[in-house]
This record gives C-alpha cells, sequence and structure tokens, in this order.
C-alpha cells in the first residue's frame, strides 16, 4: 500500500507549464499582468464544475 502525504499534490500547473502553452498558442511569454489572469481564469476552469469530475472519477472506481 502507497503511504501518500495530506498536502501531495494530484494535479499542478507550473508557471513554466503556462509560458509553455502560451508560447505555442500565441508566440510569446505571457506578462505578469497576463499570468494573474490565467490563474484566475484556470481556477475558475478547473472548479466551476469540479463535482462532475469527481463523480466521474468515483463512478469509474465503483
Amino acid at each position: 500500500m502507497v503511504n501518500y502525504q495530506d498536502n501531495e499534490f494530484v494535479f499542478a500547473i507550473s508557471l513554466e507549464d503556462l509560458q509553455s502553452e502560451a508560447i505555442q498558442k500565441i508566440g510569446r511569454e505571457l506578462t505578469d499582468d497576463e499570468v494573474e489572469i490565467a490563474k484566475k481564469g484556470l481556477e475558475y476552469g478547473l472548479l466551476t464544475d469540479i463535482d462532475t469530475v469527481y463523480n466521474a472519477i468515483f463512478e469509474e472506481m465503483i
């Protein structure tokens, strides 16, 4: 059995990941202000329907 830490990340997006995506999508890195906008957008997008995501995950396990 694996011993997980309570504070262990399950999913993370690093600033490096975000900047890499920006370079691919818009051809440049984001400014500090744009990074803050992106953080808010990611948080909104990931948390908006998190219950549906959790339900799908746990239904698959049952």
